[in-house]
């Protein structure tokens, strides 16, 4: 097992932001390419303000078709099969300064009834290359959200996310696991 893998383990629960990022820049950049498939995710608590929410919601994770391609949000329905969301839709001033209230049962609620209409074929980001914290790495790049999601690799199927979003204080810590089915 190595260290990335161990200190993950330790951590799954939660980290610290300063070492979290800490840990981020110890691990190698992301190569675009190696990001093609679905990917399971799941959230690395930190203190973030949006801690717990993607999780109250269903969140399943995130499909890398091509660098052209992606569907940054998979939702389960209710038959539990992931299904892409558009993200443009999602009320980012609420989120950003109540994120409390969007992880509430009636939140909850609200957004079960309505994820069927906020479906989507079409890809909302794209992947790229970006400089984040001195690396080169693979970003997701929102099309019409202030949001750029970063990656470094644990391992080949398993990747450390960090959300960028403007106004949010901090990072918001992600993992993404390969979804072998």
């Amino acid at each position: 097992m190595s260290d990335a893998v161990r200190w993950l383990a330790r951590h799954r629960g939660g980290a610290a932001p300063v070492d979290l990022l800490a840990f981020a820049d110890r691990l190698l950049p992301a190569d675009p390419d190696l990001l093609v498939g679905r990917w399971r995710g799941a959230e690395l608590p930190t203190g973030s303000p949006l801690d717990g929410l993607l999780t109250a919601h269903r969140w399943y994770g995130k499909e890398f078709v091509d660098a052209e391609t992606v569907h940054p949000l998979l939702f389960r329905d209710r038959a539990g099969v992931p299904r892409a969301v558009d993200p443009a839709l999602a009320p980012l001033t609420l989120l950003r300064r109540t994120p409390g209230l969007a992880r509430g049962r009636p939140a909850r609620a609200a957004f079960a009834a309505v994820r069927p209409l906020l479906r989507t074929r079409r890809p909302a980001a794209r992947l790229r290359r970006l400089e984040h914290r001195g690396v080169t790495t693979a970003a997701l790049v929102y099309d019409r959200l202030p949001i750029v999601d970063v990656f470094r690799p644990v391992t080949p199927d398993l990747l450390l996310g960090l959300m960028d979003m403007r106004g949010l204080p901090g990072p918001f810590a992600f993992l993404l696991e390969r979804d072998g089915g």
